[in-house]
């Protein structure tokens, strides 16, 4: 990739793909003079070739995931952030109603509490992904909503972010920060300070319907008589069945919790909230979300992941996990993307095969078992 950009066809394509950006900037209010001054000279960068397809919370299993993201040591450090930034955290909580401790976890997970910004030029982050990856308009659009930073006085200098292009301790993208970043002095937002962060990170999963009171993760532990009929239902359904969180107390008395294996039947098992389903607004993967919320458990020094949690030895391959949602849309069970990714959508179908099978516990959990019978002869 870094020969192929240097050379002077392909970097002639990437300054026409560029250029093309100047309509839609235009159209966002930014003047030919600011997109001038970023366009001008920006060259792609090759070290992105294949960054997208490596996130770890979406290639990693779910246990090496969260054992790291949301570590013990990490929960200490955040222990120790959330009591030195006391007073603005607690302004924080109470001006968008989100636990402080559930605050201070996404600035952990999204910046080790400011200490891993990233240091790289957004625009040439973004203009370079959006080259790289035309099927996804997203990097395009946030190349332009970064212009429009400038535009409204922001400092080239100050833009740097990570790979993604994502900025500051929230990692915000240049559009969550137009829409999202708040300031608690009543300035511009500054989301490479801690009070406006931990403000910002609040009111983003705040304005993305964050529910009060809600905790987004409940350890629970399934009945020996549930009989595995659904995997989604309201708490009121839950009770009646015999759940209960794992340490007794009884569940929320309002709202819809979806069952969760992450190991199977054989393993824990938790109910996910509503607010488990706003974290994936902040980013949209099961693992960042889990591990979120574990992390804020641990910083308020509550007990989470209390049961045995089995390891496969084998786990799926991308390939097998692609296989498996193959198999589900072949049976019309499945009509998302074949990614290998394993949300809510593509558990469910696993369950709903699971239950045409005749499995007497059918709990959505994408296991090798599962892959086999898809895929079996008819006897």
């Amino acid at each position: 990739m870094a020969a192929l950009a240097a050379s002077p066809a392909f970097a002639d394509e990437f300054s026409g793909f560029v250029e093309n950006l100047r309509g839609p900037a235009r159209e966002a209010g930014v003047s030919d003079d600011i997109f001038e001054s970023v366009a001008g000279g920006l060259s792609l960068d090759p070290s992105l070739s294949g960054k997208r397809a490596g996130q770890g919370e979406f290639t990693r299993p779910l246990k090496t995931y969260v054992d790291e993201a949301a570590s013990p040591s990490r929960a200490k450090t955040g222990r120790d952030m959330a009591q030195k930034n006391a007073a603005a955290l607690a302004s924080a909580a109470r001006a968008t109603g989100v636990p402080g401790e559930m605050i201070v976890a996404l600035w952990g997970m999204e910046s080790e509490f400011g200490r891993s910004r990233g240091d790289r030029d957004i625009f040439r982050t973004l203009a370079t992904l959006a080259f790289l990856h035309p099927d996804n308009p997203v990097y395009a659009q946030e190349f332009v909503a970064g212009l429009v930073l400038l535009q409204k006085g922001f400092a080239r200098d100050k833009l740097k972010g990570s790979w993604a292009g994502a900025m500051g301790d929230p990692q915000f993208m240049p559009s969550a920060y137009l829409k999202y970043a708040k300031s608690a002095s009543g300035s511009a937002p500054d989301i490479w300070s801690a009070p406006d962060s931990l403000l910002s990170i609040g009111n983003f999963l705040h304005e993305s319907g964050w529910v009060a009171g809600l905790t987004p993760l409940i350890e629970t532990r399934a009945p020996e008589t549930f009989d595995y009929a659904t995997l989604k239902q309201d708490f009121s359904a839950w009770r009646a069945a015999g759940f209960q969180k794992l340490d007794g107390g009884a569940l929320p008395r309002e709202g819809v919790a979806m069952l969760f294996f992450p190991a199977g039947a054989d393993g824990p098992a938790f109910l996910l909230s509503e607010n488990f389903f706003v974290l994936k607004a902040y980013n949209f993967s099961d693992s960042y979300a889990f591990a979120g919320a574990v992390l804020a458990e641990r910083i308020a020094g509550r007990p989470v992941l209390q049961q045995k949690w089995p390891v496969e030895a084998q786990p799926l391959s991308a390939a097998e996990r692609e296989a498996i949602q193959r198999g589900l849309t072949s049976k019309g069970l499945y009509d998302g993307k074949i990614d290998g990714r394993f949300g809510p959508v593509t558990r469910l179908a696993i369950h709903a095969f699971q239950r045409g099978a005749g499995l007497p516990r059918a709990d959505g959990y994408p296991s090798r078992a599962v892959l086999e019978l898809l895929y079996a002869k008819p006897l």
